[in-house]
């Protein structure tokens, strides 16, 4: 198996330091997988952009959270779920909605229900889905931006998913505590 780096400030790539120093502004503490990223600073740059815009996106902090927990879970990304756990509840996102998420069980809410779902059918379909599935979608309240802004979702947890595959990433302390 490759081993990856887990780099720091101190022997990262020049490229990819100020990378890290607003990941650890960020977060308090940097992530590993921002310090196996650091191995391709531009890898790391375009994930923390594809973070705050998908922050920026019409979706609340529930949304957030089953837009990235869907993806993390059907990726079945080890360092993710758990990461994604806390970040949920930093966000104050109902317990009962991550566990869900987490178990594969369906949303109590129909509205997050409808956006896991065009999200899974967005992953599993590679964004080839159905007509019925995208009127399911719009019915439940949500419109063609918010379509689209799952795939900037998606981008981002490929970036974040497919990393921590290649490298193992180990779960960080702060995040232990939610792997299942």
């Amino acid at each position: 198996m490759t081993e990856f780096t887990l780099y720091t400030a101190d022997n990262a790539p020049e490229a990819a330091k100020p990378l890290l120093a607003n990941s650890v502004a960020a977060f308090g503490m940097l992530p590993n997988l921002h310090a196996v990223m650091a191995e391709a600073p531009t890898l790391l740059e375009g994930y923390q952009v594809l973070h705050e815009l998908f922050q920026k996106t019409s979706f609340n902090a529930e949304e957030l959270t089953v837009v990235w927990q869907s993806i993390n879970v059907e990726h079945n990304c080890h360092y993710c779920v758990p990461a994604h756990s806390g970040i949920a509840e930093a966000m104050k996102v109902d317990q009962s909605i991550v566990d869900a998420l987490v178990n594969k069980t369906a949303l109590a809410n129909p509205k997050l229900e409808a956006l896991r779902e065009t999200t899974l059918a967005m992953v599993r379909e590679r964004g080839v889905i159905s007509d019925a599935q995208i009127e399911t979608f719009f019915a439940a309240g949500y419109g063609k931006q918010q379509l689209l802004e799952i795939i900037l979702g998606l981008s981002q947890k490929v970036m974040s998913n497919y990393t921590n595959h290649l490298a193992n990433t180990p779960v960080d302390n702060a995040f232990k505590k939610y792997v299942k």
